[in-house]
């Protein structure tokens, strides 16, 4: 075989050449995101949406200088010119009544978009009067906005000095107020409204003052002695917003058929001034019969959005919105459209302004300065809007036909479809996004809009964010308590894309699922119980309230921490603890002695660097401690231990934390080391005692019968430590704190000065205490202990996983996933792969047809870092794995290279005594049993760029004592479903199910000797245990426990080396036993139908399972390869070359799952590969 062929996808592999279909078909194990990622929430956005500093106008200054009948001196106005103000002819009725009527008109129109502010009217008023308005109107204020309205149009124009024109007393001159006053009046916030000519002057004096006084203010805090600062401090005007009708060298519009206050008319009625507009234009030809006095007549009300009216003021406040967001910064559109309802009003009628005012030569001047909008494209979707109405206009009014409503948001929904659907990744926002939310508010479109809103929010945190900054917070919110069942799951998926991105949202929505708990809380767990990839352990699984023991828990070891809490909380409710006793595997031992199950752990002293060294300051607890508190040798010594009875919760949730503090995955033992240390620490300085500050108080209210029996962990035995005295002899004759051999010198628990007087600490405590009541504070004298105390209390565990779960729904779910894109770069390499597994099951074929005579060529020799005692080849490349005791070494035996090499994590006083290849075909994986009952799957091995990592690991064994005479831990994996079956000096097969990360079945052996090999047929449902007792045992997985071992033989008669079971309907079960023995069994028949004799004293041996072959390695350092039928084929005895060298003593060997090659471990450190001659390959 050509080694370029297998690893160049260009090379070899014709077109003709197809991937297997049992490839694509088949699972892959641990290739979830929770096992490829980083168990870490996503890096949060910053959110500017919120708004921090929301206001509301509460108070209005209307302040109108039309001195009616009297022409500023000015200002040379045309004939005929425009005259209305308000809407009103102020020439059709008397001077006194024209303006008192023109003010109340103007109130009208305010009230119209801030109903509850408090208006006042300053009618052609004087300076005195202006003043005593404003400070009025901002002392009512308070910090809230005030909106100062400033009507010109009867005075002089603004001047180069920062002034406008009111009157005197008597009307008879014209008195300048100055800005810089009006500011002070005013204070901020504020907000300016100018209609008159050459407002623009009056922005930028605005301006200047403004930054005079700031200036003033940086005086006056940089040196108090000037005279600055003893004067009253100016107000700041940095909140002020400002806007003016044109700019400051620009005169207002008189076109006879527009109202002279044509910029009010824009801020204060924009569909009327609009309407009016439109009729104005050419186009307005186009829809004939439609007349300004028509206009007059359309039906409706502004706030009834299913009237003509209310429909195109809708339409008109979703355009000028969107234009807004779309042009304007964000920080800008939040703070003008988003703060205030009265100047977000103000903001879009104010774009109606600048477009209908600019086609006059006038252009609106805003503070903040505004980019230019009157262009915007979303301008022709109103006019087109307008359009349809009007054209509907005459029929409505002369014949009474019906109101057809626009199409606008039904359109507008489709573009943004398309933008959804037809858009690539990296493309500027949807501009529709704005009308989205505004069509929220219509049931017509609502499930579509929702619908569509979902499929945005999708793609990713930048989509919720930009979803949250135009505003749609507070309408899904709302929607919440819509009674529509099928806006549920869409609001249900919305939100949780939200909170995703924006978790304090949590404690808004948590108001509201107060309220409506049974409408809204419920269809979201179940909708999330629907939509979950993997199932989490809930009180209605669990039988009786038991709790399910951690070696029975998920493989991730993420879910393992919470399983075992929300298992624990279970047994809680259901308070039936004397069950949840008998789920934890106490298993009695000779002499009373009780050993905790997974694992017993040996208290070598070489196992301190796995779970934390006593002499590390960042532990109390070592590892010899948890080993002999898990080996407690009593209920009685557990009591003390723990400090509470042994059928309470509290023993189990302890007991759970001493076995995640062994769990084989080093995050989840770090993790148990923190909560175990910090319990230590705390009970240490608890039970430590207090100094007593009053001895006759103490004598009064000391409680009955104190005990010390807290948390002694330190104490190496098993005994309970020694009651202390009564509380009456307290003051006196105090029992010493033991000190612990495992703390170091100066630990709390050492005893105090000598002659103090102490009382324990729980004294403390009243006699009725609340249940998570914290305690008394710590007196003065614990101050050196304090700061130890906060390194463990501030050792909080935070384990990432919700933050992880909560970026899942930040990301895109609904996006065809990468694996299934038929041109993604995955995708690709995945093809490649499949058609190399294709190749090289039929060369593979082709070589085993030919027949097999010799198989002695050694293709690879190379000393291994270790003794191998495990081989494993990779099923379809030129890799071999090779265990020795604790550490993986990977080889190319086709270049002879040494690819990689790492330490299995496993403790010292371990050894690994299986491999596995997970996902072969496709991302293999690597998984080792070790023989204290722990799995481990690792990933990246015999990569070049990445570093080996643990994928997950798990104690796939319970009561496993790891011993050099055992069978240490024996697996099998059937890649077709997923499971894995393991066994070895235990009494049952344990199956697992990786997909579900749990185990399903512990089927009992039967036997008293261990288990030496396993094979599985997932057609037929058998399993097939070789034992050390020399019996072949076979089981049907389908049935019952007592009735599942369907066939057992005892033909050999000593230790069962091999049990192979062929993966074929008809297959037949092969064992071999040390003594030489090979068997056949049909497992149909109760007795073998044929028997072999090879070679005796077997150490090692396998069975090719394609090719007819046996191979067995000898005491006596050869290896020896048998046919099917027992024939011996060659023995290998010595390394090839010319001083080839005898080979050791075999250690392991195995075949490769497609190929004819046979790699063989010795104990000389030696592992080799062997294969039929080169011109039979």
């Amino acid at each position: 075989m050509e080694s370029e062929m297998l690893q160049s996808p260009l090379l070899g592999l014709g077109e003709e050449d197809e991937a297997d279909l049992t490839d694509w078909n088949l699972p892959l194990a641990f290739m979830k995101k929770r096992h490829c990622e980083k168990i870490e929430g996503s890096k949060s956005l910053a959110q500017s949406w919120r708004m921090k500093d929301r206001m509301k106008t509460v108070s209005v200054a209307l302040v109108l200088c039309l001195n009616v009948g009297v022409d500023p001196p000015d200002v040379v106005k045309t004939t005929p010119c425009a005259r209305l103000e308000c809407w009103i002819d102020p020439l059709s009725m008397g001077p006194q009544k024209a303006l008192e009527t023109i003010g109340a008109n103007l109130q009208k129109q305010y009230e119209n978009w801030q109903p509850r502010a408090r208006y006042k009217q300053s009618l052609d008023p004087t300076v005195d009067e202006v003043k005593k308005l404003c400070t009025s109107l901002r002392r009512n204020a308070k910090e809230e906005r005030v909106l100062f309205h400033y009507n010109g149009h009867g005075v002089p124009r603004p001047t180069v000095n920062g002034e406008v024109w009111v009157f005197n007393k008597n009307y008879t001159q014209y008195i300048p107020l100055s800005i810089y006053d009006l500011q002070t009046w005013m204070g901020s916030p504020s907000i300016f409204v100018y209609d008159c000519s050459n407002a623009g002057l009056i922005v930028k004096s605005f301006k200047q003052f403004a930054l005079q006084r700031e200036q003033e203010l940086e005086v006056a805090a940089i040196n108090p002695n000037h005279p600055l600062a003893q004067m009253p401090l100016p107000p700041s005007m940095k909140n002020c917003i400002q806007l003016a009708a044109c700019e400051a060298t620009e005169l207002l519009p008189m076109i006879p058929d527009l109202p002279a206050d044509l910029f009010t008319s824009c801020l204060t009625t924009p569909i009327k001034i609009a309407l009016r507009w439109f009729c104005m234009q050419k186009c307005v030809s186009l829809v004939p019969g439609v007349t300004l006095d028509l206009i007059e007549k359309i039906p409706g009300r502004l706030n009834d959005r299913r009237t003509p009216l209310g429909e195109l003021n809708w339409i008109f406040t979703a355009i000028t919105d969107t234009i807004a967001w779309n042009v304007l910064p964000r920080d800008l559109f939040q703070k003008l459209f988003r703060q205030d309802l009265l100047v977000a009003s103000l903001f879009r009628n104010f774009l109606l302004a600048e477009r209908i005012m600019r086609s006059y030569n006038c252009t609106p001047v805003s503070s903040p300065r505004l980019p230019p909008t009157y262009m915007h494209a979303m301008w022709q979707a109103w006019d087109l809007a307008v359009d349809i109405c009007l054209s509907q206009l005459p029929t409505i009014i002369e014949e009474g036909t019906a109101f057809r409503h626009s199409p606008f948001f039904a359109e507008q929904l489709t573009a943004f479809q398309v933008w959804l659907t037809m858009g690539v990744e990296n493309r500027n926002p949807p501009e529709q996004l704005p009308i989205v939310l505004q069509v929220l508010l219509s049931q017509v479109h609502r499930l579509r809009a929702l619908d569509l809103l979902g499929r945005f929010l999708d793609l990713g945190p930048w989509a919720v964010s930009l979803a949250l900054s135009v505003g749609i917070f507070p309408y899904v919110l709302k929607l919440l308590q819509s009674s529509a069942r099928e806006l549920r799951p869409l609001l249900v998926f919305i939100w949780a894309k939200i909170l995703a991105v924006d978790s304090e949202l949590v404690v808004a929505l948590s108001h509201l699922v107060v309220q409506y708990e049974s409408n809204f809380c419920t269809v979201a767990l179940q909708f999330i119980e629907e939509e979950k990839n993997y199932p989490l352990p809930s009180p209605a699984t669990t039988e009786g309230g038991s709790l399910t023991p951690v070696r029975d828990s998920p493989c991730t070891p993420r879910l393992r921490s919470v399983s075992s809490y929300g298992n624990i909380r279970a047994v809680a409710t259901a308070r039936s603890l004397n069950k949840s006793l008998q789920n934890l595997s106490l298993t009695e031992e000779s002499g009373g002695a009780v050993a905790f199950s997974p694992g017993n752990l040996s208290t070598s002293s070489s196992a301190s660097s796995t779970l934390g060294s006593p002499e590390n300051e960042e532990h109390i607890l070592s590892f010899e401690t948890i080993d002999k508190m898990r080996r407690a040798s009593s209920y009685s010594s557990l009591n003390s231990l723990i400090g509470v009875s042994f059928n309470s919760v509290y023993t189990q949730i302890w007991r759970v934390l001493l076995h995640l503090a062994a769990d084989p995955y080093p995050e989840v033992s770090d993790v148990a080391m923190k909560v175990l240390n910090s319990i230590a620490y705390k009970a240490t300085v608890n039970a430590r005692p207090q100094r007593v500050l009053d001895t006759s108080s103490l004598t009064q209210s000391a409680p009955a019968s104190p005990t010390n029996k807290g948390v002694h962990i330190h104490q190496a035995g098993g005994s309970p430590p020694a009651s202390s005295t009564s509380s009456s002899s307290l003051t006196n004759d105090v029992a010493k704190q033991p000190v612990s051999r495992d703390l170091p010198s100066g630990r709390p628990g050492t005893t105090g000065p000598t002659g103090a007087q102490y009382t324990p600490h729980s004294h403390q405590f009243p006699r009725t205490r609340k249940m998570f009541d914290k305690g008394p504070e710590q007196t003065a004298d614990d101050a050196d202990d304090a700061a130890g105390h906060k390194s463990f209390i501030s050792a909080t565990v935070q384990t990432g996983f919700c933050d992880w779960s909560a970026r899942y729904f930040a990301q895109p779910v609904m996006k065809i996933p990468e694996e299934h894109d038929l041109e993604s770069q995955i995708r690709k390499e995945r093809e490649w792969r499949f058609l190399r597994n294709s190749r090289v099951r039929k060369q593979a074929q082709q070589v085993i047809q030919k027949g097999i005579t010799r198989l002695d060529d050694q293709i690879f020799l190379n000393r291994n870092p270790g003794v191998p005692s495990v081989v494993k080849f990779h099923p379809f490349t030129p890799c071999i794995a090779v265990a020795d005791k604790d550490s993986i070494c990977f080889w190319d035996w086709e270049k002879g290279e040494k690819l990689d090499y790492f330490h299995n994590g496993n403790p010292r006083y371990t050894r690994v005594t299986a491999m596995e290849y997970l996902n072969g075909q496709d991302c293999s994986l690597l998984l080792t049993a070790t023989d204290d009952g722990a799995i481990r799957v690792w990933k990246n091995f015999a990569d070049l760029e990445k570093n080996p990592e643990m994928v997950t690991a798990w104690q796939g064994l319970s009561d496993m004592l790891p011993t050099t005479r055992g069978a240490g831990m024996v697996v099998d994996w059937e890649q077709e479903t997923g499971l894995l079956m393991s066994s070895g000096d235990v009494r049952i097969v344990r199956i697992w199910d990786t997909d579900r990360e749990m185990k399903v079945q512990d089927i009992p052996t039967g036997a008293d000797s261990c288990v030496t090999s396993l094979s599985c047929d997932s057609h037929r449902s058998l399993i097939v245990a070789g034992l050390g007792d020399g019996s072949i045992r076979v089981y049907d997985r389908r049935m019952a426990l007592s009735e599942c071992r369907v066939m057992t033989y005892r033909e050999h008669t000593a230790w069962v080396v091999k049990a192979s079971l062929q993966k074929r309907p008809d297959g037949h079960i092969v064992s071999v036993s040390v003594n030489g023995d090979v068997r056949i069994f049909d497992p149909r028949m109760p007795e073998s139908v044929n028997v072999l004799q090879i070679v005796k004293g077997l150490t090692a041996l396998d069975i090719h399972p394609q090719a007819d072959l046996i191979a067995c390695g000898s005491v006596n350092q050869f290896t020896a390869i048998y046919n099917g039928s027992g024939e011996l084929i060659n023995n290998i005895k010595y390394y090839d070359g010319f001083m080839g060298q005898r080979v050791g003593a075999i250690s392991c060997l195995a075949f490769h799952p497609h190929w004819p090659h046979l790699a063989v471990g010795s104990n000389d450190y030696y592992i080799s590969v062997y294969s039929v001659e080169k011109r039979v390959r």
